[in-house]
């Protein structure tokens, strides 16, 4: 769709929404400049009108034109006057792009492969137990038979539970023991990698080779392997492309295997023609380790690891039982015992030892039992707000100060990734995460309010 026909859309779906008045004085001589990687630029006549949007039609116009491009907008204003700098500013990036593809010899024609695969997980470093034995056994039967048994094989855990191992394990297993061509990648990547396809695309001519390109490689494999498939639910140009991509592989039965931090049913934008075709197959779960499973998983680490570290059941037990389920903080906390022990010199460690050297592992329980959902509901009924602002895109003050508390607390009360964080937010960026804990942390060192709302918000997250 050009630009033309988005903004005469844009004109006649506002008109049917705001009064004719309105509609004359406010949108009748705005145009829109350009929209191109999810931005939209719009010209304005003059501040007046400008001041006008800001205060009373941010959100009309943000929502009517991402329901057009079924897109999410960045949206930008200029002036008139802004037109001829943007323009210099434009061909000069252009200039500086051309001139480093140059110097590159860019040739995304003969895109190379990459299975992308740590060696060092395997079925063999994977420590079962009852809480993982069924997904072992299920991911060992499709890397022995890729394609004929579970296909699609969807599988999904909590962050650090072992689902990435279990996929890297799989890819190992198919390119040791045949042939085939095996690709992981993540949802992000792939999203990523579509997007600047698109873009090259479109700058050299719609020259279709590159597209091309990028369908061979995802395509023109054996077996494909997406991690954290979460990541392609705010994409809904990815998730097409994506789609269409299932869809070769499946009717050339080529094996497919996703990962997700979620089930198949707790997906709120994910085209349901995408769960349908996750749902073709095998669904299995990972739960949180039992604890004889995280300390066999302690004692793992430290042999695979070929660790100097010699510890007693006692502190084995005690970091099972006080450093989580996560096994990336399991493996945190016997690095930095050997690490504690080495800077100290220290000739046996004794539990009185690893309980000092593992004070920031172990978890309180405003760390176990919070969750951002759980912020998200406490935050908006103290500032008397629904939670669906906090999770919308309303900029007012009240709201906007709601929303980067409750990031600020999912930061400091949650184990989740600030990618994970700004999902449950409403799908934001991570660099939006980041920027609201700073600005809280800035802000609580000299505004006394905020130190007070947030000790009763904590306080209300502990009850």
């Amino acid at each position: 769709m050009n630009t033309e026909d988005i903004w005469n859309k844009f004109l006649s779906k506002i008109k049917s929404k705001v009064s004719l008045m309105t509609y004359n004085y406010i949108f009748t001589d705005l145009k829109l400049y350009s929209y191109e990687d999810s931005k939209i630029t719009i010209i304005v006549p003059n501040d007046l009108v400008l001041q006008n949007i800001n205060k009373n039609y941010l959100t009309i116009i943000e929502d009517t034109l991402n329901d057009i491009t079924n897109d999410s907008c960045e949206i930008n204003y200029i002036f008139e006057s802004d037109v001829g700098k943007l323009k210099k500013k434009t061909e000069k990036q252009s200039k500086n792009i051309d001139e480093i593809e140059q110097n590159n010899d860019l040739d995304i024609v003969n895109y190379k492969y990459n299975s992308n695969f740590n060696p060092k997980y395997t079925f063999d470093t994977f420590v079962v137990g009852d809480a993982n034995k069924l997904a072992y056994g299920t991911a060992l039967s499709v890397a022995q038979n890729p394609g004929k048994l579970y296909n699609p094989y969807f599988i999904y855990a909590k962050s650090g539970l072992g689902k990435t191992h279990l996929m890297h394990a799989i890819g190992n297993y198919i390119v040791t023991h045949s042939d085939k061509k095996v690709l992981y990648i993540t949802a992000e990547q792939f999203t990523n990698d579509y997007r600047a396809i698109i873009n090259a695309k479109n700058k050299y001519d719609n020259n279709v080779s590159y597209l091309e390109a990028f369908r061979d490689k995802y395509r023109n494999v054996d077996v494909l392997m997406i991690d954290d498939i979460q990541f392609l639910e705010n994409a809904a140009k990815s998730q097409i492309e994506f789609t269409n991509t299932f869809n070769t592989l499946y009717d050339n039965e080529k094996q497919i295997v996703i990962a997700s931090d979620t089930s198949i049913n707790d997906y709120k934008y994910l085209e349901d023609r995408l769960k349908t075709r996750f749902r073709w197959g095998l669904t299995e779960s990972i739960n949180p380790p039992e604890f004889e499973l995280k300390k066999n998983i302690i004692k793992n680490k430290i042999i695979v690891n070929n660790f100097d570290l010699d510890i007693s059941e006692e502190i084995i037990d005690y970091i099972a039982n006080n450093c989580g389920s996560d096994i990336r903080n399991l493996e945190g906390a016997v690095i930095r015992i050997v690490a504690y022990k080495s800077a100290f010199n220290i000739p046996e460690v004794t539990l009185e030892i690893a309980q000092d050297a593992l004070q920031e592992f172990v978890n309180t329980p405003v760390y176990r039992t919070n969750s951002v959902a759980k912020i998200i509901d406490v935050v908006a009924k103290y500032f008397g707000i629904d939670s669906s602002m906090i999770k919308g895109k309303m900029k007012k003050k009240n709201i906007a100060d709601a929303r980067a508390i409750a990031m600020y607390l999912s930061r400091i009360l949650t184990e989740e990734s600030l990618e994970r964080i700004g999902l449950e937010m409403g799908g934001r960026d991570h660099s939006t995460v980041i920027y609201s804990y700073e600005k809280i942390s800035k802000e609580l060192k000299t505004n006394a309010k905020l130190k007070e709302e947030i000790k009763i918000l904590k306080d209300k997250l502990c009850e």
